[in-house]
């Protein structure tokens, strides 16, 4: 099957507004993404027509605000493949996932001397919440370095991995190098060793098909706002025996199941770990998404946007003093590069003035920075509906700035 990529675009309103008299190239989807028309109607239906707290609510309002909000939970398990709508909870994105395991997990399952074991490549949200932890809880934090590729150096995982390793954390996709890491070996060496796997999918999710019980993940996070849903909305899998011996990470209404002043009992899953109001027209709002997404061919949707990394590579390997960062075998579309001589936010304002949207800067990885010896790089993260015009108007642009910084 085919991909029309003309007639996605048509769905987000946003891709046809002009920037700086140009056309928007919109080329920073690993930061978030744009959305369709569908999530924008469903969450502006929401706030319509049935805006109302949900679950403990006898009215209409607040039943036809908890179905929907359930439903959208239900759409979460499917999409991923969990065994159990239970197993899926509410956050308000990876980050508040990862900050769940760490701390609920983290305060059962970790002592002194235990390690938790990261990768070079990690978002700060998946280093500084075991850092935390593991400063609490006197246990050590250990790093699976990467090569000048990046990719793992998968030789060295065998020889971290020990009897005190209790947790491996790491990304499915980097954001800034797009490698894609093979998480499902990790997985099952790690599980070999006895210790639990934590997948930051937050650049997975809009680029593959994800089914965290093939992977096996003990625990798998990811946020809406990269994969067409809202920002503040995101989801964390967990295998149901693990969730059931984790305690509470917030407390507060509808997590409780009875309160007295000497004891507290707590609700059954998901709702444990959903403290408060949580944010419904979010949640409504990912399950849109998600459910939009997956009328999409998968299989196409990847070959489309194969075809547009090796597409820009070639257009930007042709700009001289340009070098990738991240030229790892198996990647998703993100693209960081380096222009000699040119500071990279420099870069990316001479990109914006001809409509161009990128990111710049450490994007959140400064040990990997600092392992490539540099402060930062331009990132373009491309989506399922940028095309080869975008990559085209990337590479004049960075031609362009190539030329007024050298």
């Amino acid at each position: 099957m085919s991909f029309d990529v003309e007639a996605v675009r048509a769905q987000f309103p946003i891709l046809h507004r002009r920037v700086n008299g140009g056309e928007l190239v919109y080329l920073d989807n690993g930061a978030s993404s744009q959305k369709p028309q569908r999530v924008i109607d469903e969450v502006a239906r929401y706030y319509r027509e049935f805006n109302s707290n949900i679950h403990r609510g006898v009215h209409h309002l607040s039943q036809q605000a908890t179905e929907a909000y359930e439903h959208a939970r239900e759409t979460v398990r499917a999409h991923i493949n969990a065994e159990h709508a239970r197993e899926v909870l509410f956050t308000g994105g990876t980050t508040h996932g990862i900050n769940l395991v760490a701390s609920a997990w983290g305060r059962r399952h970790l002592s002194r001397g235990d390690e938790v074991l990261v990768t070079a490549m990690e978002h700060h949200s998946n280093i500084v919440p075991w850092q935390l932890i593991c400063e609490e809880r006197g246990a050590k934090l250990r790093v699976l370095p990467v090569n000048r590729a990046g990719e793992l150096v998968m030789d060295e995982l065998e020889k971290l991995l020990t009897a005190r390793t209790r947790m491996v954390a790491l990304a499915h996709v980097s954001n800034s190098l797009g490698t894609i890491n093979p998480v499902a070996r990790v997985i099952e060496m790690a599980h070999a060793r006895g210790a639990a796997v934590l997948v930051d999918g937050a650049q997975a999710a809009p680029h593959l098909q994800l089914d965290v019980r093939e992977l096996g993940a003990d625990f798998y996070a990811f946020s809406g706002h990269k994969v067409f849903a809202p920002t503040g909305i995101g989801a964390l899998y967990g295998k149901l025996e693990l969730l059931e011996d984790m305690p509470p990470y917030q407390g507060g209404g509808e997590m409780i199941e009875r309160v007295t002043f000497d004891k507290t009992t707590f609700a059954d899953l998901p709702h444990k770990f959903e403290a408060g109001t949580p944010n419904i027209a979010g949640g409504i709002g990912l399950g849109a998404a998600l459910h939009w997404f997956g009328e999409l061919d998968a299989d196409a949707v990847a070959a489309h946007e194969q075809d547009l990394l090796a597409y820009a590579t070639g257009r930007l390997k042709e700009i001289e003093r340009l070098s990738i960062i991240g030229t790892a075998r198996d990647k998703a579309c993100v693209i960081s590069f380096v222009l000699e001589g040119a500071h990279p936010s420099d870069v990316g304002a001479l990109l914006n003035q001809q409509g161009v949207a990128v990111r710049t800067g450490h994007h959140c990885t400064q040990p990997l920075m600092d392992f490539y010896g540099i402060s930062g790089t331009v990132r373009a993260s491309f989506a399922l509906y940028n095309n080869r015009a975008d990559a085209d108007a990337l590479a004049a642009g960075v031609a362009r700035a190539a030329k007024m910084l050298a």
